[in-house]
């Protein structure tokens, strides 16, 4: 893997991850690409051996990388693709936008998109994850996202394409997300702004904002997020499962089950990404031996063991 294509970005072989994800774990990739714009993007793709697998990576919040590390290129966006813009009513944003910011600015505008405000991560992950809360998704508000196929080629891709679904889309294999225009309905900016500190409010009072995670680590076996409204039914929610087999606080290593919040999977200080991957292995497989229910992995897990 060494005729690789020109760039003016950064392309840096061997590069460790532990430090580019939330969780602080995992081996190198063969190569970390960090592209200085949309043409670069697409110039090192186009030039880029087909036989080299390709991995979009945001800013880590939602990822364990395995101690191995990954047989691939990581394609990091990074300044060039972090603009927010508000125009007739049409929030767009670059993949490389965090997704708190992008709720700030929109509110500014008079715009609602709200429910990003307490999402960890970036644009294109939460168009990718089909991240939301609060009983507001991602789906709901997408007009287009733009993106660049592994052969280089810049395309645009439409709701109906993505086939969205409760935490996950069907984003074409090898393509890179690069931009997102959502429909935001209007709002008074002093109420979205109220509203957006109100949630960071009941997030730090509930889950661990203070430890080492990757926000919620399994999908709720009910098949959609928390309202936060409080007629809200917790019995399929992943946190009450996990209770109910006796998990809170379970541990494997230096890898925890939070006591704060037990859908939280944290580092608490020296786990390895063996640990974390197996203790929530091994919650999976007591929930269900406790209740039936199969958890499914809302985390990202990539790379080797």
């Amino acid at each position: 893997m060494t005729d690789m294509p020109e760039v003016r970005g950064r392309l840096t072989p061997n590069r460790s991850l532990s430090e580019l994800t939330w969780l602080r774990v995992g081996g190198p990739a063969d190569w970390l690409f960090q592209p200085a714009d949309l043409q670069d993007l697409s110039d090192f793709l186009t030039g880029l051996s087909p036989d080299i697998a390709v991995f979009p990576m945001g800013v880590g919040s939602n990822l364990i990388v395995r101690d191995g590390g990954l047989r691939a290129v990581v394609i990091r966006l990074g300044r060039g693709f972090n603009g927010i813009e508000v125009t007739d009513g049409l929030v767009t944003a670059g993949a490389a936008a965090l997704d708190a910011h992008v709720a700030k600015r929109a509110a500014d505008a008079g715009r609602d998109l709200t429910f990003l405000r307490t999402i960890p991560g970036s644009i294109g992950g939460a168009v990718r994850m089909n991240a939301g809360c609060y009983g507001s998704y991602t789906a709901d508000v997408l007009v287009e996202a733009q993106a660049v196929t592994r052969e280089g080629e810049i395309i645009t891709l439409r709701p109906d394409d993505l086939r969205f679904a409760y935490r996950q889309s069907q984003v074409p294999e090898g393509c890179v997300l690069t931009q997102a225009t959502f429909a935001a309905p209007k709002g008074d900016p002093a109420e979205l702004h109220a509203r957006m500190a109100d949630q960071i409010a009941k997030r730090d009072a509930t889950q661990p904002t203070k430890d080492r995670s990757a926000g919620s680590t399994f999908r709720n076996p009910a098949g959609f997020s928390s309202t936060g409204r409080a007629d809200d039914v917790h019995d399929l929610k992943a946190w009450k499962v996990i209770d109910d087999a006796g998990l809170r606080g379970a541990q494997l290593g230096g890898a925890q089950m939070s006591q704060k919040h037990s859908n939280f999977l944290i580092n608490t200080g020296d786990a390895t990404a063996a640990d974390l991957e197996g203790l929530g292995e091994a919650v999976r497989k007591k929930v269900y031996a406790q209740s039936g229910i199969t958890l499914e992995w809302e985390i990202m897990r990539v790379g080797e063991n």
